[in-house]
């Protein structure tokens, strides 16, 4: 891998991760929402979104530290 691509790659590796936290702050609302108006299997659906979004983020963050080390 040259120095540009690797680079480039731990750019996108933040980028996607900042990315997936602005998705989940809106998964979280709309969730909620879902929520207030009794769709609690959506709720639970939309949260289990959240997570897997989260457990991604830290992969993509791991292999940040690992680029960066």
């Amino acid at each position: 891998m040259s120095n540009e691509d690797r680079e480039k790659l731990k750019h996108l590796l933040h980028h996607w991760a900042e990315h997936n936290e602005e998705h989940c702050e809106k998964y979280k609302e709309w969730a909620q929402k879902a929520k207030d108006f009794g769709e609690t299997k959506a709720y639970d659906a939309i949260m289990e979104a959240v997570r897997s979004t989260d457990k991604t983020n830290e992969s993509l963050r791991t292999a940040l530290d690992i680029l960066k080390a």
